[in-house]
C-alpha cells in the first residue's frame, strides 16, 4: 500500500519515505546522521571522563564514570518511553495515519514529562541512600555526590532533545537532532576546558559543563522542531486523550521502557560489583566502559534506525522491504564489528592511555584486560541491537524485554557467582557480559524461527524469509528479497 498523505511535510521538515527508493541506500541515509548523533553524544561523557582522568586524578575519574552508569540508568526510562514511542509513530506515518499519530504523540507528550518529573523528585531526594547501595568507596563518597547532583539537573533537557529526536526520526528526519548535537557538544568541550582547567571547579565544573550543553541540544530542538515544522504537530482538536490511544501508546511505550530499564538497571547492578574492588577498577571500568560505548555504539544507533525503517515499512504493508532491510541490516553490522574488534583489540592499551595517565600500570593493564574479552564479542551485540529494533518494529516489543533479561540476567548472575567467589575474580565480570549476549542472540533467533512459521499459517503479510511465502503470495512478488541460501 502506497502512501500519498506523508508527501504534504516534505518540503519542511526534511523527511524521508522509508517505504521507497533502493534498501541499501535509504537505510544507510537514514541511519548515518543517527550514528553520528548518538557518536556526538557520547562525546558529553568521554569529554568528561578524559578531561576529569588527566587532570583529576584516578579517583575523581572512577566518581564521574560511576555516576554516569547511574544516570544512564536514570534517563533510560524516558529514553525507553521515547523509544517506543518512536516505533509507534514511524508505523503510522508509514500507513498514511497521521491523525493517530498525533494523537499519539500528544499522549506520549504528557506521559513522558509526567515521568520526568517524578525522576527529578526522586533522584534529588535519594541521592545519598543510591550511593550507598552502589558500594561507594569512602573516599569519592563526596566527589560522587557532587557530580551527582548537578548531572541530574539535565534529566528534563534530555527528555526534550530525545522526544523530539523520536518524532523526528519517525518522519525521516534524521538530520536535525544531528545538528543540535553537535553544536552541544563542540560547547560541551569548550565548558569543560574552561570550567575544569581553567576556573578549576574539580568534578562540579566537569558536570555543569555536560548540563548546559544538554540544556542547548534540549530547549535547541524543541523551538526548532516546534518553529520549522508546525504542520507535524498536533492541533487543537488532536489535542485529546482517548482511552484507546493510551492503550496504544502505553503497549509501546511500557514494554521499550521497561527493557531499557532492566537493562541499564543490569548494568548498575555490575557497577556496584566493580565498586566493591576498589578505586584502581573502577577507574579502569570507566575508562573501558567509554571505549567500549563508544566502539559499538554506531551499530547501536544503526539498530534504532533499523527498527524506523521495518515500522515505517511495517505499516505500509511492504513485506518486500522488511525482508531485504533485514538481510541488509545483519550483514552491514556484522562487518562493522567486526573491523571495529579488530581495531579496539590491537590499540586497547593507546586508547586507554587517551583517559589514564601512562604510569597508571594497574588501571591500564585492567581496562585491556577489559576490551580483550568484549572487543572479540561486539558481533554479539550489534546482532542483539539489530533483533531489539525487530521485535519493537513488528509489534512485539514484550520479546525485546525478554532478550534483554536473558542478557542482563545472565550477566549479572554469572558476574555475581564467581567474581567475588573464585580465582577469576574481575575477570568474571567482563567475561559474564559477551556470555550474555550471545544467549540472548540465540533467544532471539530461535524465536524469530518459531514467530516466521506462525506468521507464513496465518496468511500474514509479512513474508519474511520463509519458503512457504512463495506458496502464499501468488504472484511471487517477494522472490527477491528471499534469506535462503
Amino acid at each position: 500500500m502506497q502512501k500519498s498523505a506523508n508527501l504534504c511535510y516534505s518540503n519542511t521538515i526534511m523527511e524521508k519515505d522509508l517505504t521507497k527508493g533502493p534498501i541499501f541506500k535509504t537505510l544507510l541515509l537514514f541511519a548515518l546522521p543517527m550514528m553520528l548523533g548518538n557518536l556526538l553524544q557520547q562525546v558529553y561523557n568521554i569529554t568528561d571522563t578524559i578531561i576529569v582522568g588527566r587532570f583529576l586524578g584516578s579517583g575523581a575519574l572512577a566518581a564521574v564514570g560511576s555516576t554516569y552508569t547511574l544516570m544512564t540508568f536514570l534517563t533510560s526510562v524516558m529514553i525507553g518511553l521515547c523509544m517506543g514511542c518512536g516505533a509507534l509513530f514511524s508505523m503510522h506515518y508509514g500507513a498514511g495515519r497521521q491523525k493517530e499519530m498525533k494523537e499519539c504523540m500528544w499522549v506520549s507528550f504528557w506521559l513522558v514529562l509526567l515521568v520526568t518529573l517524578l525522576m527529578y523528585l526522586i533522584v534529588f531526594i535519594g541521592t545519598n541512600g543510591i550511593l550507598t547501595v552502589l558500594q561507594t568507596p569512602e573516599d569519592i563518597y563526596e566527589l560522587m555526590r557532587i557530580y551527582a547532583r548537578i548531572i541530574f539537573i539535565g534529566i528534563g533537557f534530555t527528555f526534550l532533545y530525545n522526544y523530539f529526536a523520536f518524532v523526528l526520526r519517525a518522519v525521516g528526519n534524521s538530520i536535525l537532532p544531528l545538528i543540535f548535537l553537535a553544536v552541544s557538544s563542540i560547547l560541551n568541550i569548550v565548558l569543560d576546558l574552561w570550567f575544569v582547567i581553567g576556573l578549576q571547579l574539580g568534578v562540579g565544573g566537569a558536570a555543569g559543563a555536560t548540563v548546559i550543553a544538554q540544556g542547548v541540544s534540549g530547549i535547541g530542538i524543541t523551538i526548532a522542531a516546534l518553529w520549522k515544522n508546525p504542520q507535524l504537530f498536533p492541533k487543537k482538536e488532536q489535542r485529546i486523550f482517548r482511552k484507546t490511544t493510551f492503550s496504544e501508546v502505553g503497549r509501546y511505550a511500557f514494554f521499550t521502557c521497561l527493557q531499557q530499564s532492566v537493562m541499564n538497571f543490569g548494568i548498575l547492578m555490575i557497577q556496584g560489583l566493580v565498586n566493591s574492588f576498589g578505586t584502581a577498577i573502577m577507574a579502569a571500568f570507566a575508562a573501558a566502559v567509554k571505549i567500549d560505548t563508544l566502539a559499538y555504539m554506531p551499530v547501536q544507533e544503526f539498530g534504532n534506525a533499523f527498527s524506523l525503517f521495518i515500522s515505517q515499512n511495517h505499516g505500509a504493508k511492504r513485506p518486500d522491504r522488511v525482508t531485504a532491510g533485514i538481510r541488509t541490516a545483519v550483514r552491514v553490522s556484522i562487518l562493522f564489528c567486526v573491523i571495529i574488534s579488530a581495531v579496539v583489540w590491537i590499540f586497547a592499551r593507546p586508547l586507554m592511555q587517551i583517559f589514564v595517565d601512562a604510569g597508571e600500570t594497574t588501571i591500564i593493564a585492567e581496562g585491556v584486560r577489559y576490551l580483550h574479552i568484549e572487543g572479540a564479542f561486539y558481533w554479539g551485540i550489534g546482532c542483539l541491537f539489530l533483533l531489539y529494533g525487530l521485535y519493537r518494529a513488528i509489534e512485539r516489543p514484550a520479546m525485546s524485554l525478554v532478550l534483554t533479561i536473558v542478557s542482563l540476567g545472565t550477566r549479572v548472575a554469572l558476574a555475581y557467582a564467581f567474581a567475588p567467589h573464585t580465582p577469576l575474580g574481575v575477570s568474571a565480570i567482563w567475561w559474564a557480559i559477551p556470555i550474555g549476549w550471545i544467549l540472548a542472540d540465540l533467544t532471539g533467533f530461535l524465536y524469530y524461527r518459531k514467530i516466521e512459521t506462525e506468521i507464513f499459517s496465518s496468511h500474514s503479510f509479512l513474508f519474511f524469509n520463509h519458503p512457504a511465502a512463495y506458496d502464499k503470495n501468488p504472484d511471487n512478488s517477494y522472490r527477491d528479497f528471499s534469506l535462503r541460501q
